[in-house]
């Protein structure tokens, strides 16, 4: 088959479209630790927390919350909001890849006049269909459309970033709200006990036995301790209005089980998968990463912008006076155009442009590496948090259990009158700021273990990318 010279320069600008310009992604090679610096006795270095890990801790109520957020949380619906736009513009930036088709028509009625002639009326009718395409020569199209793919990608790493961040806020919104419950347990049952202690002072000091001194020091202790139930109060209620919020709802229309505890949630082993394999574990780091491609592709247009664009038109059709003869081929029309355009100057626009993408790239992976960094260091923390709460709570249940034996042999011998009142105050606080400080430590070992499935990627996975 023979080609004219124009349909063979046709045929070989098609061919060489899509040359890029610019710099081919690199994935930034970063060398990950073998090992982690801390290790729990009962962590498994082949195990990562699956997606939905709050369960391990055994609370019914927790699912519930978790499973509203999902459907109603604010900032999850933002995140699926903003990843239909970045699709939207996917859509946009690869519309110039494809040719752009139009179809007109006019229909006319009219007479021309000549000098001293009197022609007659008559009809026209044209429709006609009109193409248009640029060749993507340089590959700029192309490359615009990769960084739009690029942010769609990002975009969906972003929103299953806050949705984790979502579920760790519910998880650790919930059990300080259980600890402030717990804690004004605590003050409750030791108030009850101050003021039983101080009721019988108060019999001892009628009939002789104690003085108005010891009293007045129990009295104190109640009015400490009473003073402690207010703030405690409004933190469990407050935690409640938080919880409220994340999971899209009003803070009356929240039913919080009153009888929950901490210690009626089973605290899950720690596991903490090997760290090379870390970074395909969290959706922020994948985030960072897609981000980098969108600021290469950027940087390929950006270059793009230096070479002449070429244009290819064509429209074909009929026209006739006639619609019996409209559709005849002696009725048809059509033309063909190619147009190429370069700008001379332009004040430095194209190459501040390509300085600014390079930057950007610059900047942008900065922050990968950063990123990549705070990963590594979020479950080093989360991990010397989980074993250092952990032999907290053992030392802290220890110091209760002394306290509280204290306690025991104080009001024994200040019944004997072998001891005085003081020594009976002394292991009394003693044995509340105990009892408070272990509902703290309980809370401190449930939010490094959130903290460390957050750190983990909280069972998110990088799927293939998509396009």
């Amino acid at each position: 088959m023979r080609f004219s010279r124009a349909q063979r320069l046709v045929i070989l600008l098609l061919g060489l479209q899509g040359c890029s310009v610019g710099p081919a992604y690199r994935h930034p090679e970063l060398a990950a630790p073998a090992s982690w610096r801390t290790q729990a006795p009962e962590a498994s270095s082949s195990q990562w927390p699956t997606q939905e890990w709050w369960r391990a801790f055994g609370s019914d109520q927790l699912d519930d919350f978790m499973a509203q957020a999902k459907t109603s949380n604010d900032d999850i619906a933002a995140a699926i909001a903003r990843v239909r736009q970045a699709d939207a513009q996917v859509r946009i930036a690869g519309a110039p890849l494809l040719p752009t088709v139009d179809l007109g028509a006019s229909a006319s009625r009219q007479r021309s006049f000549g000098i001293g002639v009197r022609t007659p009326i008559y009809n026209e009718y044209t429709p006609q269909l009109t193409a248009s395409y640029e060749l993507d020569f340089w590959g700029k199209n192309r490359a615009i459309r990769e960084s739009a793919v690029a942010a769609a990608q990002a975009s969906r790493y972003d929103r299953d970033t806050i949705a984790l961040s979502v579920d760790t806020s519910v998880a650790l919104t919930y059990f300080e709200a259980l600890e402030a419950h717990d804690r004004l347990t605590v003050a409750q049952g030791d108030l009850s006990n101050a003021q039983h202690i101080l009721d019988g002072l108060e019999l001892e000091q009628k009939v002789g036995v104690a003085t108005a001194l010891d009293v007045a020091q129990q009295a104190t202790t109640v009015a400490t301790v009473n003073a402690s139930i207010p703030p405690l109060a409004q933190q469990f209620e407050q935690d409640i209005d938080a919880l409220a919020i994340l999971i899209g709802q009003t803070p009356q229309s929240v039913r919080f089980e009153i009888d929950g505890s901490l210690d009626r949630l089973t605290p899950p082993p720690v596991i903490a998968g090997m760290p090379s394999q870390l970074l395909a574990r969290r959706p922020d780091v994948a985030e960072a990463e897609a981000q980098l491609r969108q600021a290469n592709a950027n940087i390929v247009a950006a270059r793009a912008a230096y070479f002449p664009s070429i244009d290819l038109t064509a429209s074909g059709g009929f026209a006739s006076t006639l619609l019996s003869t409209l559709l005849h081929p002696q009725s048809e029309i059509f033309a063909v155009g190619a147009s190429a355009t370069e700008t001379i100057f332009d004040a430095g626009a194209r190459s501040g442009q390509v300085a600014l993408s390079r930057a950007r790239y610059a900047e942008l992976l900065s922050d990968y590496h950063k990123t990549v960094l705070t990963a590594f260091g979020n479950v080093e923390d989360a991990l010397i948090a989980v074993k250092q709460s952990r032999d907290e709570q053992v030392r802290q249940q220890d110091a209760v259990d002394k306290a509280s034996r204290a306690f025991e042999y104080a009001q024994l011998q200040m019944q004997a009158g072998t001891t005085n009142i003081l020594t009976e105050l002394n292991t009394e606080i003693a044995l509340f700021t105990a009892q408070d400080a272990l509902v703290q430590v309980k809370f401190q070992q449930l939010q490094a273990l959130v903290q460390l499935y957050q750190a983990l990627g909280g069972g998110w996975q990088q799927q293939g990318p998509q396009t």
